[in-house]
Order: C-alpha cells, then sequence, then structure tokens
C-alpha cells in the first residue's frame, strides 16, 4: 500500500538486476507505491516470477530483458520505453557482474572486461539514455547501486572494488551535468548483504569473518533493508537535494 509521502502513482521505473536480491526488493517496493515498475534482466525468464509476484499483489509490472554490457541491447530497450510510455520517471541501474574472486595479480582480461562493461560502460549509457528520456519530461531520478567496496577495495574483489569506485564518481559527475534538468542523481553503497551475488563472501567462511568484524552491529543486511532507501531516492520527497547523496549500508551519508 503507498503512502503519502513516497506515493510513485504514475511513474514508469526501470529497475535492472531485479530478477533477485536487492533489485527484486526495490522493485516490489516501487510497485506496493504505485509505480508502474519495468523489471528487467540479462534473461526475461528470470524476471517472470517477479512480476506475477508483483501483479498477485495488485501491483504493475512488467518483464523487460537487457543486457546492460551490450550496447545494441540498451538502445532497443530505451527505444521499446520511449514507443511504450514515452517516458522514464526512475532508473535504477543494479546488474552488475563480478566474475572474477581472487587475488589482484590473477585477474584475466576476460574477468576485466566482462566487470567493467557491466559496471562502468553500462551503467555510464543507461544513465545517459536513461537521463535523456527524463530531460525530455521535466526530471527524474537515477540511482546507481555502488558498493562500499567503492570506498574500500574487498579482500579478493580487486577489480569489481574498482568499477564501484568509478560508479560513485560517475554518480557525481552526472549529478552535477544533470541537476539543471530536474534529474536527480544518487548511489546506494551497501555493505554486506545477504544476496546470491554476494555469495563467496557467505561461503567463505575466513572471509565472512572478517567482513562481519568491521561492520559495528555484527551483522549482515538482508536485499529489503537496501530497497528502503532506494524509494526515498526515487520519491519527490527527496527533491530538495541538489547534489548527490551517496548513502551506505546504515544510513550515512557522505
Amino acid at each position: 500500500m503507498s503512502t503519502q509521502l513516497f506515493d510513485l502513482t504514475g511513474k514508469v521505473a526501470l529497475v535492472t538486476g531485479a530478477s533477485r536480491g536487492i533489485g527484486e526488493s526495490i522493485a516490489k517496493l516501487f510497485a506496493e507505491q504505485g509505480a508502474h515498475v519495468i523489471v528487467s534482466s540479462r534473461r526475461a525468464e528470470s524476471c517472470d516470477q517477479v512480476v506475477a509476484d508483483i501483479k498477485a499483489d495488485g501491483g504493475s509490472a512488467e518483464t523487460m530483458a537487457c543486457h546492460i554490457g551490450d550496447m545494441e541491447n540498451i538502445k532497443e530497450t530505451f527505444e521499446n520505453i520511449k514507443a511504450k510510455y514515452g517516458k522514464l520517471d526512475i532508473l535504477v541501474n543494479n546488474a552488475a557482474a563480478n566474475p572474477y574472486f581472487g587475488h589482484i595479480l590473477d585477474t584475466d582480461l576476460g574477468a576485466y572486461n566482462k566487470t567493467v562493461d557491466v559496471n562502468v560502460r553500462g551503467y555510464f549509457f543507461m544513465s545517459i539514455e536513461g537521463g535523456k528520456l527524463m530531460k525530455d519530461n521535466g526530471g527524474g531520478s537515477i540511482i546507481n547501486t555502488a558498493s562500499i567496496n567503492g570506498l574500500q577495495p574487498g579482500q579478493h574483489q580487486g577489480i569489481y572494488s574498482i568499477t564501484k569506485a568509478a560508479v560513485i564518481n560517475m554518480t557525481k559527475s552526472f549529478a552535477k551535468e544533470c541537476a539543471q534538468f530536474n534529474i536527480r542523481v544518487n548511489a546506494l553503497l551497501p555493505g554486506l548483504t545477504k544476496t546470491k551475488f554476494a555469495g563467496a563472501l557467505f561461503e567463505n567462511e575466513n572471509m565472512h569473518k572478517a567482513a562481519m568484524a568491521t561492520i559495528p552491529m555484527r551483522r549482515h543486511a538482508e536485499p529489503s533493508e537496501m530497497a528502503g532507501t532506494v524509494l526515498y531516492l526515487a520519491s519527490d520527497a527527496s527533491s530538495y537535494t541538489t547534489g548527490e547523496s551517496i548513502v551506505v549500508d546504515g544510513g550515512f551519508t557522505i
């Protein structure tokens, strides 16, 4: 059920990487607040259950497959959105790649390219295409899922951490240049969150203990805890902000 403060009725929202984890939680929460949610991932079938769950709860959603590491897919996705709705109010760049988990000196070119193509190039051109639609329709909100690793590199997550640092500065660049078009650009920096994507950190007992030791509350987050912050950033309640608001797990702003 929507609230007056976070009412997204009439908004069209695209959430990438929405077939599970943080993206799924964001998509479902947006729909609860009245948005029409475009649930996106590389494979359509991965999104269909999320769409079915949203509709079963009375929400509005559809599947739209998009591999953000593929420039043609990005172009086709936004052409479809423009043709169907003529606008995009909210873009959540949440899809990410982390194909390599190991010592940074052993990173091969394939893992490097895949991680950069999705996490940097993908976010950049998704934001450009989404931003153009928003500019033409009076504004909107772009939220990038970065990571606490963008501030402090994670062990055995070298290239992933590097790309997430790039996402943080990308967010600031877009925020500075797009504010004049009433486009808000923010980033979420999750810490250790229980998702399939972060499975390696939970499966390795020593690394899990080390990660937990750095968290003051000594517990990991759940995907649903990330969604509330993204909802605020997407809503008109945050429209008074004029620059970037980098939000880390726990609700701190830097």
